[in-house]
């Protein structure tokens, strides 16, 4: 498969497709934790940066290959197989980030992404023209499109992920590495048959020269190259909301402490002159106001409105800067609330405040272990996730699931 070819272009393709699989995926992961307006624009970024790092690993493939001397590529093809990759990936993106991500629904977006990625690969091969036929093997083509196939079902599978830090990245490099597979298996089964051995059929138009091409992918490599830069520097948003949690801790220390206070039964001999007994805020919380009747539904954003989702199906609530990502055991979705709003509205009986960040259904846990100073628990559901529990609350969470008794 790879006789022939140069050794280093071979693992800069490699490089490239992974880099632009990091910075697809990580701008296609924020689409559900961003309100409605910017949807677009992340949709759009994820497409673009998945859809060259697939181009420029197929061309910089082409030009570690042993073409025949006097090899160019014809301008039309080319743009074609870009355009055709660029669509098919937005497409793709689109259609599992509105409604419900079902198997079929996912299924279908990789058939669509597969095939495209596919044919971006023909289309580019049919730009290349000089004095040769050229021939597939059946077998490989149908090997190819599989493999296309499948890796468009993991990236897609990715995307509905929450992802972030060593997630995203190993899904980064899986992805890299099935799309370079793919395009060096079909080469695999490509042959060039000089013309006098048979039919070629010349395609007339705009051609570029091998070193034409190289500038063109040097410069966007060096595109891939900055939004990878780019898409790791801090979310400044992400970083405010955890300067605004570590002030809020001495307040809600002091308003935990308010609660206590309130809550000690009054002696004889103020019996007749204090209050009755005020009940603890909800979950134990920031100070948040009793509800009476807690919320029975959770309002989550979609690309189409606000939809409701009932709380008995919520799993976990996680935040994210102002707002929250609600997790309902198959995908996370974005939420309005606050996690100090979500925390005074969900039901203390059926809550836990685990951390800081993190709120979880007792009931839904099916799995907990320590580990460091804290624990991790993990959730059930199709698409069963982990969440991290605070020191503070490891007695709490035992407690709750019957690990130990609580204390009076």
């Amino acid at each position: 498969m790879f006789e022939g070819h140069d050794p280093y272009l071979v693992a800069l393709s490699v490089v490239i497709a992974i880099l632009g699989g990091y910075t697809g995926f990580g701008l296609a992961a924020r689409i559900r934790g961003t309100p409605d307006a910017s949807h677009r624009l992340l949709l759009a970024g994820a497409a673009f940066f998945l859809a060259i790092g697939i181009w420029t690993m197929h061309f910089v493939g082409m030009l570690a290959a042993p073409l025949p001397t006097g090899a160019v590529y014809l301008v039309l093809p080319t743009i074609v197989s870009f355009l055709i990759c660029a669509l098919v990936v937005g497409i793709s993106l689109f259609f599992v980030s509105v409604g419900e991500p079902s198997m079929l629904r996912v299924a279908s977006s990789a058939v669509l992404l597969g095939v495209g990625i596919a044919s971006m690969h023909y289309v580019g091969m049919h730009g290349l023209s000089g004095n040769f036929a050229m021939t597939h093997d059946a077998a490989m083509v149908v090997l190819s499109v599989l493999i296309a196939i499948a890796t468009a079902y993991g990236g897609l599978r990715a995307f509905l992920a929450r992802q972030g830090g060593v997630q995203l990245a190993l899904s980064a490099v899986a992805y890299g590495f099935a799309v370079s597979g793919m395009h060096y298996t079909a080469m695999a089964g490509m042959h060039l048959v000089p013309a006098s051995q048979g039919s070629r059929h010349h395609v007339e138009g705009l051609a570029a020269s091998s070193q034409m091409l190289s500038l063109v992918v040097a410069l966007l490599c060096f595109v891939i190259a900055a939004g990878f830069l780019l898409s790791l520097v801090p979310d400044p948003r992400r970083a405010a909301a955890m300067t605004d949690a570590a002030a809020a801790i001495p307040g809600a220390v002091a308003a935990e402490a308010a609660v206590l206070v309130a809550t000690i039964p009054p002696t004889d001999s103020t019996a007749a002159t204090t209050s009755p007994r005020l009940r603890p805020t909800p979950l134990g919380g920031i100070g948040q106001p009793p509800r009476v009747a807690p919320a029975p539904r959770l309002p989550v954003e979609g690309a189409d409105g606000t939809h409701f989702i009932d709380t008995a199906d919520v799993r976990s609530v996680r935040a994210d800067a102002h707002y929250t990502k609600v997790h309902d055991g198959t995908r996370e979705r974005m939420c309005p609330w606050s996690i100090s709003e979500a925390e005074a509205q969900l039901d203390p009986g059926l809550f836990v405040r685990v951390h800081r960040s993190h709120i979880v259904a007792m009931a839904h846990v099916t799995f907990v272990r320590k580990e460091g100073d804290g624990a991790i628990i993990e959730l059930d559901g199709p698409s069963p996730h982990r969440v991290p529990v605070s020191r503070a609350k490891i007695a709490e969470v035992k407690a709750r699931l019957g690990l130990a008794r609580r204390h009076a």
